[in-house]
């Protein structure tokens, strides 16, 4: 008998069914609508900015190349989880494995993590360009951006790396039916049925030792630059530097804002039924990768009028090929 019990308590299940949105059975496939128009808005906005300041040379500088790597990301990141959820979603492709899962998992946490890196890499060179205008080139060089993504990348790779490598060591047979359309740490281990008490330690543990100091780090650098653009003499500089900076703040504010409030509402389950946490957790996942170009393209002028001046060559290109179309026939 005891041999019995020990056999079922090794059982553990190697392939899940993700099943976001489950309170809505019937009108489950109408979310391919949504999901699918937002994934199409974040591949458009951000590639269309991400080719914008790469082509043109006025945007090369060491801010638009942050803001293009923060595009990146956006694409990355939702590119994990929202094409295997439409596929779900259309033809009934929810099945995943354990080892699908951990990547899907280990993607969105290093992206999410590499993000607020590049968060606070954009406050530096906002804080050296208004504070120490004249050391801006010195200090914000190729090699400095080189060696501050190299350093979000290692953070990531560190901090993201224990969660999923532990919850592959989990035994899985509550269930193999994940409530949720995204492989998430909190999602997956509910389905645990060893002790995941130090699992959770762990990501509680990585979420303060990220969200803390980069949320210090930022409040402290954009004070410092409140306090330096408040000191310059000329009007009209000053605005262009809080207009700038106020950008920046308003998408790390984005993505704090939609993170604390997901993992809020994530710890309310009790309280709050799995489609609520599911609507949450998208609007993490996919609001602030739908909004920042918006936010960049409107709100930056120098991005602003490049995209003008894109749009203007675009259109004489058109009328001059639809007139030479127009005389040969």
């Amino acid at each position: 008998m005891n041999t019995s019990n020990h056999s079922q308590n090794m059982f553990s299940h190697t392939e899940f069914i993700l099943f976001g949105f489950p309170g809505i059975l019937a009108y489950r496939r109408f979310l391919v609508i949504p999901f699918l128009s937002v994934y199409v808005m974040i591949w458009t906005g951000n590639f269309i900015l991400i080719y914008q300041i790469c082509v043109v040379r006025s945007l090369q500088s060491p801010m638009y190349i942050l803001i293009s790597i923060l595009f990146t990301v956006n694409i990355f990141s939702t590119t994990s989880f929202i094409p295997k959820f439409i596929l779900g979603l259309s033809i009934n492709m929810n099945e995943i494995t354990l080892a699908g899962c951990l990547v899907q998992m280990f993607c969105i946490y290093f992206m999410a993590i590499f993000e607020s890196g590049i968060i606070l890499a954009m406050a530096l060179d906002r804080y050296v360009a208004i504070c120490k205008p004249l050391r801006y080139n010195d200090i914000m060089s190729k090699q400095t951006l080189v060696y501050l993504v190299l350093v979000g990348i290692v953070r990531s790779l560190i901090f993201a790396s224990p969660m999923v490598i532990l919850a592959s060591y989990a035994q899985y047979c509550k269930s193999h039916i994940i409530l949720n359309f995204v492989c998430e740490n909190m999602g997956l281990l509910s389905l645990a049925c060893s002790d995941i008490s130090k699992l959770q330690i762990i990501g509680l543990l990585v979420r303060i030792f990220i969200t803390i100091p980069d949320s210090g780090l930022l409040l402290l650098s954009y004070s410092s630059i409140l306090y330096a653009a408040m000191k310059i003499v000329s009007g009209k500089a000053r605005h262009k530097a809080l207009q700038t900076c106020g950008m920046h703040l308003l998408v790390a504010m984005l993505i704090y804002i939609c993170a604390i409030v997901s993992s809020v509402v994530y710890r309310m389950h009790a309280r709050v039924s799995y489609d609520v946490q599911n609507l949450f957790n998208a609007i993490y996942l996919m609001f602030p990768a739908t909004l920042n170009p918006f936010i960049y393209g409107l709100g930056v002028k120098e991005i602003r009028q490049s995209l003008k001046r894109s749009s203007k060559r675009s259109l004489v290109f058109s009328s001059s090929i639809h007139i030479h179309t127009q005389r040969c026939t």
